[in-house]
């Protein structure tokens, strides 16, 4: 996968609060608990039972930004300017990706006679306080419903290959944005708001609700090569099957079960599910890339199959 080097990117919804000076001790409850949406939240489980709190517990002394604090978009806005940067710059792979995610859901809410509204994406390090409440860099990328917004450490993205034993690479890495923006997707259409917070389980809401994100993250890496910049021309190119088997070996690095067995150290509890399976996370992410239609994403469905 690479971008198109003359492309000009586009650093109007991002917002870099890292090294904003947050000033420490925000304290709050973790944002997953406050009904915010990772790609590996269930984490969470295993770091909140060994400190014996919940997944409302107060993390206390977290940097990043204060309520009522600005963000400085400059570094961004100054280092990530063409395609060719994002090619060699993480975070500017990540304007990048955030880019494509924007250009495809105007153009498929538009077709559908409907106005999409752009989240705006968050770089910050080591802590953030959101709509949601506050949250370290140890819950990983998530999505704020209650304020529209995509949190991420860009750190996480070196965690997924040391930590989880994730392959890596830059469609992996869209993978993991695009899952947060499908989070939103479903704050656009009122589908998170069929889920209550918390509930767990193989079949339950949070679940349907995590799959749901992988699918319509596989719709938009269906499109990825279609998605024009400015110049008419497609952002991402050379989209291979090494990048597609990538991006499927990470679904399966933060599915549920191997969370829970490799990284947790103990037995597989379903009953704890928030995410979905490995297989569930490969299975939808799949739907999505083959199928590339929305439609085809509906995990509520009743009776569907969850794979």
């Amino acid at each position: 996968m690479r971008f198109d080097e003359n492309a000009q990117l586009d650093t109007s919804h991002i917002d870099d609060l890292r090294g904003s000076g947050g000033g420490g001790g925000i304290g709050g409850r973790v944002a997953v608990g406050g009904g915010g949406l990772g790609v590996v939240g269930l984490i969470l489980y295993f770091l909140l039972s060994q400190l014996g709190g919940g997944a409302g517990v107060d993390m206390g002394g977290l940097g990043g930004l204060e309520q009522g604090q600005t963000s400085d978009t400059s570094q961004a806005a100054s280092n990530c300017r063409t395609g060719g940067q994002a090619n060699t710059e993480l975070d500017c792979e990540v304007v990048a990706v955030v880019n494509s995610l924007d250009g495809y859901w105007s153009d498929t809410f538009a077709r559908s006679g409907m106005t999409y509204q752009p989240p705006r994406t968050n770089f910050f390090s080591g802590g953030v306080r959101t709509g949601c409440g506050s949250a370290s860099s140890a819950v990983g990328p998530f999505y704020c419903p209650a304020d529209q917004e995509v949190y991420i450490d860009l750190g996480f993205f070196r965690e997924l290959e040391t930590r989880f034993g994730a392959e890596g690479g830059p469609f992996a890495r869209a993978y993991v944005i695009a899952h947060e923006y499908g989070h939103h997707i479903q704050a656009l259409l009122g589908t998170s708001e069929r889920v209550q917070a918390g509930e767990t389980g193989p079949t339950s809401g949070s679940v349907r609700l995590e799959l749901q994100a992988d699918c319509y993250a596989g719709v938009w890496a269906n499109h990825a090569e279609s998605v024009p910049t400015a110049s008419g021309q497609p952002l991402i190119q050379n989209v291979t099957r090494d990048d597609v088997a990538a991006a499927l070996d990470t679904a399966a690095r933060i599915g549920d079960d191997y969370i829970q067995s490799q990284l947790g150290g103990g037995q597989v509890d379903e009953s704890q599910f928030s995410h979905g399976s490995s297989a569930q996370r490969e299975h939808w992410y799949t739907t999505g890339y083959q199928t590339g239609d929305p439609a085809r994403c509906d995990t509520f469905a009743r009776g569907v199959d969850l794979g």
